[in-house]
């Protein structure tokens, strides 16, 4: 849904000379890949509280391919998964990509709690 949106937006901006008309599509559009990000940030979020962190990866991953949606939350979401599953590596790297795309994301707290953790239980987990 998410790319036929992307891609009618594309089609009026290149071949609508009516403004008026280009911004309804535009403004319409951004509100359906809003919504669309919110329903796969919810479904995510409910896969965590389930335990399923795989299939919470998963859907995160196929998000992050397919859209050029805000990333840094979907980020946060799919490093909590890695977390959970207790792949420290994968969450920090997904934690410092959403901090890469924004500074202020809830990742710059996760990552820094991590942190903390891996050095209070086991320094060699930096290495695998």
């Amino acid at each position: 849904m998410l790319n036929f949106i992307y891609i009618l937006v594309n089609c009026c901006l290149q071949k609508s000379k009516n403004t008026i008309l280009v911004r309804f599509y535009t403004i319409f559009a951004i509100r359906k890949i809003e919504e669309a990000f919110m329903e796969f940030q919810s479904k995510i979020v409910d896969l965590l509280d389930k335990g399923k962190a795989d299939e919470a990866i998963e859907l995160a991953t196929e998000f992050l391919t397919q859209t050029h949606a805000p990333k840094d939350q979907l980020y946060y979401l799919r490093g909590n998964a890695y977390r959970k599953k207790g792949d420290w590596q994968h969450a920090l790297n997904d934690y410092l990509e959403a901090i890469t795309i924004n500074p202020e994301s809830p990742a710059k707290h996760a990552y820094d709690m991590a942190i903390d953790i891996l050095n209070f239980f086991n320094k060699d987990m930096y290495n695998q």
